[in-house]
């Protein structure tokens, strides 16, 4: 999402079951020691690798770890709407896999596991894509994003799409984080009347819950790693041109980007693993080839020890229990071995009225772009006409909040107009230049802030209100790597710790994170 009043705020964006993930297994630990049916390994949030080993040993098949998921969905989604549409073909797709298993192929870390996309992500599936809009409700487009595509090359299973903020949160500068018309408002696991924040606030929520255990997200300002953050889980946000955007409904091409959410930084790490690699289709160069990585190859409880990492000072926030968190999770860094260095400014005057005009700009040409290769069936065509559509079905797309987001982006020219083109400019480059010099004056590996604080109450009257600390906006506009992983909780609600690097760093962000997660269990 993303709300001026809040710059910078998350765009493109439970008890038992539903607790904060633990991490992963440690280096070294076995498996084959615990089974479990394959009800109880979903509902237990067992990391990937264990589920990979149990469906290699046959203690369950990939159908039954998919039913297992569809079921949970069907019995507890109804207080969530973190599910917008489970796929007819989910179970068709495990069994594929299984028979695939018997016959001694593997097809990658992720064979079998079933995986959640937001709902702004197309599918070759039986399914729309539909940013959660009406407008969007017969946007059956047959075709797989090629983030997609490389999922089910890696062998997970597509089991549904999840609810969002409409449009990613960027059509109202009052918005309700997490609601859409098609999929109404997710509610937190942890309190379900707490925001599960925006704009993948379905993948959140639906792998907190234990839905699934890994979620596709995306991310423009904020929208993998606040929800990630707010529930509990490990969020990517990667480098702009790593992960292709390809048939994503878009914001903005200098910004957006898919991420993968999941409860350890192992299981996002394996699903990073998956979905890198570049796509010319969508204007990224073949650079991001160079630095694809097998990310869970590398991970290390030891990996910290020696490491200077940049304490981002200025972006803790007033609020003392989430700062209280912040000093604890310090000290476990420290304990990892991590040499801490306090950088007290890094703010980038005007970088928030730049990015917002950039993102004006961008919607406007991107989403106009997009909805021209829509199917035929879909009548809005423009920015115009979703605009035109939501006037006319007001009582169902606008109960809570307008669209003057849409509005203001309306009035704005192409991409040559020379207002753009000096915004442009300015968020990109001074957010890279601020970032490389933090990184490069004070000799640091890797920043770290708070990435939140906890969720706030969701309100219809008033929108999202949050004045809380927030380390989204450099990694957004510079299209930098940014990581979150649990630190601990404010009165039983999660917040994150963002781990911050150069471009192409996400090798060393889920390192750095991962002994981070091992160190403070």
């Amino acid at each position: 999402m993303y709300l001026r009043r809040l710059l910078p705020v998350l765009l493109f964006g439970v008890l038992a079951a539903c607790s904060p993930p633990k991490g992963a297994a440690p280096e070294g630990a076995s498996s084959a020691a615990v089974k479990f049916s394959a009800a109880d390994a979903l509902a237990k949030g067992v990391p990937v690798a264990e589920l990979q080993a149990a469906l290699q040993r046959g203690d369950f098949t990939a159908v039954q770890l998919t039913q297992a998921a569809l079921d949970a969905i069907k019995a507890k989604d109804g207080e969530l709407h973190s599910v917008i549409v489970v796929n007819p073909d989910a179970l068709a797709q495990a069994k594929a896999i299984d028979e695939a298993r018997k016959a001694g192929k593997s097809l990658g870390p992720l064979m079998g596991i079933p995986v959640l996309i937001k709902d702004n992500v197309e599918t070759a599936d039986n399914m729309a894509t539909t940013a959660g809009s009406l407008a969007l409700k017969d946007n059956i487009t047959r075709r797989d994003a090629p983030v997609v595509a490389r999922l089910r090359a890696g062998g997970a299973i597509i089991l549904g799409k999840t609810n969002l903020s409409e449009w990613a949160n960027i059509r109202s500068t009052r918005s309700m984080s997490g609601w859409s018309a098609v999929g109404g408002l997710v509610a937190n696991p942890h309190d379900k009347a707490r925001t599960a924040c925006g704009s993948s606030s379905g993948s959140g929520a639906a792998v907190a819950a234990n839905f699934a255990p890994l979620a596709v997200g995306t991310e423009t300002d904020g929208s993998v790693t606040c929800p990630a953050s707010m529930n509990g889980l490990v969020g990517l946000k990667p480098t702009v041109g790593l992960v292709s955007r390809t048939h994503v409904v878009p914001i903005s091409h200098t910004q957006d980007t898919p991420g993968p959410m999941g409860r350890s930084v192992s299981d996002v790490a394996a699903m990073m693993t998956v979905m890198a690699g570049s796509d010319p289709a969508d204007g990224a160069t073949m650079e991001a080839d160079k630095f694809r990585s097998d990310y869970a190859a590398g991970l290390s409880k030891d990996y910290l020890k020696g490491v200077r990492v940049g304490v981002l000072r200025d972006r803790i926030g007033s609020d003392p229990k989430t700062a209280a968190v912040f000093e604890a999770a310090l000290k476990t860094l420290t304990k990892a071995g991590a040499v801490l260095i306090d950088i007290k400014e890094s703010q980038v005057p005007g970088l928030g009225e730049a990015e917002w005009t950039v993102l004006q700009y961008e919607l406007k040409a991107d989403l106009n772009a997009y909805l021209a290769t829509t199917p035929a069936v879909v009548k809005t065509r423009t920015l115009a006409d979703v605009i035109a559509f939501n006037t006319a079905h007001a009582k169902e797309e606008m109960p809570f909040f307008g669209q003057e987001f849409f509005e203001q982006a309306q009035t704005k020219g192409d991409l040559a107009t020379p207002e753009y083109v000096l915004a442009s400019v300015k968020a990109k480059t001074s957010s890279a230049l601020k970032l490389d010099g933090l990184l490069k004056a004070n000799n640091v590996t890797v920043l770290v802030s708070p990435t939140y604080g906890p969720a706030w109450m969701s309100d219809p009257i008033w929108g999202d209100q949050y004045t809380g600390p927030s380390a989204t906006q450099l990694p957004a506009t510079s299209g930098y790597p940014h990581l979150t992983v649990p630190m601990g909780d404010v009165q039983g609600l999660p917040v994150g710790l963002s781990f911050i690097g150069p471009r192409w760093s996400e090798a060393a962000l889920l390192k750095a994170g991962y002994a981070f997660e091992q160190a403070q269990k």
